[in-house]
């Protein structure tokens, strides 16, 4: 378009050049004023065009200029803005740093806590004559066992396991069981059947039951960053819940925490809860008003009070598979359970699940138990047969615990001023 435009302004030019040479030859002047004009005045229509065409690209170039300028305009007002953000998110990451590391010294405290409470509880060794009154070799072989769990709480071998717990029928992971395994000095992983003959009557429980509860709430925080929406079922004994020590700093954990109301589950026994006092059922209260869910396992009489287990905020129930298939008989050609005669046995977690409590069939091991239990109604299902308990891996234990660094010294550092 510009070629031909240039094309016509020279035709344009020439015409007139050639009006104005003829004129001038016509009238007198001769061929030579007819070319002396010809060629003069196309110089002074290409000058002209010339003159012409600056001007509009000097106009042009101010309009870039002009252009730029707005452009720069508006790279400034851009950059002020991301340095406003910048220095936002700044401010962000230091109130998060900050609110992080203030939860880490309320962690540490709490831990501390649990460390002199062990400390106390481990010095305590003449309360290891009240049950290693045994003769002999026996006697020698307690007593060692009783070292090596001292030992392990001493330096902190105490591991998270997590078991998955199904929805069924897909078998889809919808939740976790948390449980506690020591080791001894060479990394052998002591099974609770093994220890808890001697914790136990060494008051030591609560000691363990309060490191797994610290890890649990640790470990659900660590998932809730992945935004992994699985709950974690967490064993808590009534002495740690009637613990008037220990409980108020875990109730103030828990209030720092009340967001992940949602993934952690206390879970309880059956006897020890229908057994509780009125300190453990009012500070289970507390927990509930933060949000906090609880479930009852190691069920042995089917016959709940399900109005009870409304109040007191329990969501689920865990009933061995097997127990489960055991307690059917059939009576006039139904099935019914032993426990519940005069309902229906595939009534009977309907019924539950009327007053929001969930039935989990656990021990599950066979592949025929989960047939039988589809058929009784129930969704959720534990066992080997979904998954054995696995250890949480190393490097997630020290990005979500740590605080745990701090109990080996400051355990060694205590118990070298007068532990045994």
């Amino acid at each position: 378009m510009r070629r031909l435009t240039l094309a016509l302004l020279v035709a344009t030019y020439f015409c007139l050049s050639l009006i104005v040479a003829l004129t001038l030859w016509r009238y007198g002047g001769g061929w030579g004023a007819g070319v002396a004009a010809l060629v003069g005045g196309l110089g002074l229509c290409f000058a002209f065009h010339g003159l012409i065409e600056r001007a509009l690209e000097t106009g042009a170039i101010k309009g870039e200029i002009e252009s730029v300028r707005d452009a720069q305009k508006i790279i400034i007002d851009q950059v002020e803005r991301l340095d406003e953000r910048v220095t936002e998110v700044a401010e962000t990451v230091a109130e998060a740093a900050l609110r992080r590391s203030e939860e880490l010294a309320d962690e540490v405290h709490i831990l501390e806590g649990l460390v002199e409470r062990m400390r106390h509880q481990l010095d305590q060794h003449g309360q290891v004559a009240a049950f290693v009154e045994r003769p002999g070799a026996e006697r020698q072989q307690t007593s060692a066992l009783f070292e090596t769990v001292r030992e392990a709480l001493a330096e902190n071998r105490v591991d998270l396991y997590l078991q998955p717990i199904v929805g069924l029928p897909q078998r889809k992971t919808v939740f976790y069981e948390s449980f506690s395994r020591l080791r001894d000095e060479t990394g052998r992983v002591m099974m609770p059947a093994e220890y808890l003959a001697v914790a136990e009557p060494a008051g030591l429980m609560t000691a363990i039951d309060n490191l797994l509860l610290f890890r649990c709430v640790q470990i659900v925080r660590r998932l809730a960053k992945q935004d992994r929406r699985i709950g974690i079922f967490c064993n808590v004994s009534m002495a740690s819940l009637g613990d008037e020590s220990f409980f108020p700093q875990f109730l103030e954990l828990l209030t720092a925490n009340r967001d992940l109301a949602g993934a952690l589950i206390f879970e309880v026994g059956q006897a020890a809860f229908e057994s509780r006092g009125s300190i453990e059922a009012r500070n289970m209260g507390k927990l509930a008003d933060l949000g906090f869910r609880f479930s009852l396992d190691k069920v042995v009489d089917l016959d709940l009070d399900l109005q009870d287990l409304t109040r007191s905020d329990v969501k689920f129930i865990k009933v061995a598979a097997q127990f489960l298939l055991d307690e059917m008989t059939e009576v006039n050609g139904r099935l019914i359970l032993r426990s519940l005669p005069d309902l229906a046995a595939e009534d009977f977690a309907a019924l539950t699940r009327r007053y929001g409590v969930e039935v989990i069939a656990e021990k599950v091991e066979a592949e025929r138990q989960v047939v039988d239990v589809l058929d009784l109604g129930i969704t959720y299902g534990q066992g080997h047969l979904f998954g054995e308990p696995r250890a949480i891996r190393d490097a997630v234990l020290a990005e979500a615990d740590p605080p745990s660094a701090y109990l080996r010294p400051h355990f060694q550092r205590r118990a070298a001023g007068g532990g045994r």
